[in-house]
């Protein structure tokens, strides 16, 4: 399953950005333990997206070598995991959730099934509450947050480094 495209993202402040042009192939969730850490969650979800038309348009990522194989790119400025390389393949793979539009690529397979939490097929049936929930009072203080969020894109990145 793939959808030709372009693709744009980057991390949350805004000092690494990318685009990706073409397909993003093989989206899928990765449950195994190196994507766990890497991601500091319970999944990494990721897509292959070909080399050749791939760029980093702003900034730097930072890199950790997570193997013999792989590098895994980030932001060294808010610590976004935004990449997982395997530099002698013919794609980069890149992190769905940072994604401009994440809702865009939707995963079509899980791997590292190993190490998936046992009680995720009981999500669904745990107590949901939207952000606003708590009546006009969250609603406030939840509009405040939103307008002095710093996260990409809710902010100008074309401006960067923010003006102190």
């Amino acid at each position: 399953m793939s959808i030709a495209r372009i693709y744009t993202g980057g991390c949350q402040c805004g000092a690494v950005r990318y685009r990706a042009e073409g397909t993003l192939d093989d989206p899928h969730l990765c449950h195994c333990r190196m994507c766990q850490k890497a991601a500091g969650n319970y999944f990494l979800p990721l897509a292959n997206a070909a080399r050749a038309t791939f760029r980093v348009t702003r900034g730097a990522p930072g890199w950790f070598q997570s193997s013999e194989h792989v590098y895994r790119g980030f932001c060294r400025d808010c610590g976004t995991p935004l990449f997982y390389d395997m530099p002698k393949e013919r794609f980069i793979n890149i992190v769905l959730g940072s994604l401009d539009d994440p809702e865009d690529v939707r995963p079509h397979a899980q791997s590292g099934v190993e190490s998936r939490m046992f009680w995720f097929s009981q999500l669904a049936r745990l107590p949901e509450t939207e952000t606003d929930a708590a009546g006009p009072a969250g609603r406030e203080r939840h509009i405040a947050i939103l307008e002095s969020n710093r996260q990409h894109p809710d902010y100008d990145t074309d401006h960067w480094p923010p003006e102190e």
